[in-house]
């Protein structure tokens, strides 16, 4: 009876392996930072100089993303933000503010919802409403960066249409949406920062008002400890040498 015990048991552990082979390897093609499979996403600059690109995206979001905005004109630092259409929409002064402080703007999409990023038609539709929307604060971007860094292979059909180039980036740290202590974001940054890198935080909730003040204090941590190291800021069009803005 043992052997006969033993077989469905390894037949459920293998089952298990193989399924969990298989969600990884889709995790990597489709959602990944780093995965270039399905077509050019860059995530960091090819540079060995001491420069990071903070980012930050799902906002605006207030008063955490206005919040971000003071310490980095404080520390007279240039972001980039990419943000959900709907938000922008909730709060268009903030966009506006960004903007007039030298921040670059990107696009996030409009609805920030999963199943929209699944089928070339309302993908299509979805960068297309965020670019409205970010066109009636006054801004055209040329960056698009896609929620949760989900892609599918009519992406870049879809943004070279709509003039827009994507971008990765690198996560903060894996928990950021719990939103675990500021210590422990600010770590995560500075466990992997490497010239070159943009950084991807969070300043709102999949485009819904969401407390991010264990993000604002970690921009705060990582800004401080990398200045000390000797590097300095710059927004992603700088970084990878292309356009910010559609003429």
């Amino acid at each position: 009876m043992g052997g006969l015990t033993r077989r469905p048991v390894a037949r459920l552990a293998a089952g298990t392996a193989v399924t969990a082979a298989i969600g990884g390897a889709a995790y990597w093609r489709y959602m990944s930072p780093f995965s270039q499979s399905l077509g050019d996403f860059p995530y960091r600059g090819q540079t060995s100089e001491k420069v990071v690109a903070l980012t930050f995206d799902d906002g605006p979001n207030e008063p955490f993303t206005s919040q971000i905005a003071d310490f980095l004109a404080e520390r007279q630092i240039r972001a980039t933000f990419f943000e959900v259409g709907r938000a922008v929409l909730n709060f268009p002064e903030v966009t506006r503010r960004l903007a007039a402080d030298g921040h670059v703007i990107g696009n996030h999409g409009f609805t920030h919802e999963f199943t929209n990023y699944l089928s070339p038609r309302t993908l299509e539709m979805d960068v297309r409403k965020g670019q409205a929307a970010l066109a009636t604060v006054g801004l055209r971007p040329a960056l698009y960066r896609p929620p949760w860094l989900l892609r599918i292979p009519a992406l870049w059909p879809v943004l070279d249409r709509a003039g827009l180039r994507v971008v990765s980036g690198e996560f903060c740290h894996p928990l950021e949406v719990f939103q675990p202590s500021a210590t422990m974001i600010a770590n995560g940054v500075l466990g992997k920062v490497k010239p070159g890198s943009m950084i991807i935080f969070h300043d709102g909730f999949d485009g819904h008002p969401g407390n991010r003040a264990s993000t604002v204090g970690a921009v705060r941590i990582v800004v401080d400890q990398l200045v000390r190291d000797g590097y300095r800021f710059t927004t992603v069009d700088a970084m990878l040498g292309v356009p910010a803005y559609q003429a």
